[in-house]
């Protein structure tokens, strides 16, 4: 859905595949061979867990536990962590670039992101991107993931906005529709979109 910038109060963007890109191969070979495993493939135990790590039913060692079907103790799930983290930290230039240009015209800015409680820590304290938004809303510490309406709610009454005056950019569909079944203004973001024409920029 095409939008410009004067017609939306807000840009609520989601983070993996959106802000940062898909996973470098490297990243994933050093997270695996820390892990002694493979875990990119869709079917692995990485992917098995995630929701549940996301949304906040598992802390870290519980979810490197189900994942490496071992006991992990908290050190060596925060070195994990650290990996998965640099794993998910490389910058779709394509949205870079819409965010310089959104912050240029004072636009308002907010993050909507299914991320575990303890790599939203590590980026907000070291992300390059978080300056860029007044509101960073991350599922883990909430213990509530998108789709679920209420983390919409929530980051609309965190943004003090109505559902009509977001544009919400995800990659993918059930959180695009469970976004646009509270009226929220909707991107659904691909390798085919150019986001700046979306945004009328």
């Amino acid at each position: 859905m095409t939008q410009t910038q004067h017609d939306a109060g807000w840009y609520l963007f989601d983070y993996g595949m959106v802000i940062a890109a898909a996973p470098a191969a490297g990243d994933w070979d050093r997270l695996e061979q820390t892990a002694g495993r493979e875990l990119r493939a869709p079917g692995s135990t990485y992917w098995a867990h995630r929701h549940s790590f996301d949304a906040g039913a598992l802390d870290s060692p519980s979810y490197w536990s189900a994942v490496l079907e071992r006991p992990v103790e908290p050190a060596e799930a925060e070195n994990l962590d650290r990996l998965d983290t640099a794993l998910w930290s490389q910058p779709d230039p394509r949205t870079r670039e819409v965010l310089r240009s959104l912050e240029s015209r004072g636009a308002s800015m907010a993050v909507l992101s299914n991320m575990p409680a303890r790599m939203s820590q590590i980026f907000e304290a070291e992300g390059w991107w978080t300056g860029y938004f007044e509101h960073l809303i991350f599922s883990g510490p909430l213990r509530l993931a998108k789709p679920d309406p209420r983390i919409y709610e929530h980051a609309l009454a965190t943004m003090g906005a109505e559902a009509s005056d977001v544009v919400f950019i995800d990659d993918k569909r059930e959180n695009i529709d469970a976004a646009a079944a509270l009226g929220l203004e909707t991107v659904h973001y691909t390798a085919d979109t150019d986001l700046a024409a979306e945004l009328g920029l």
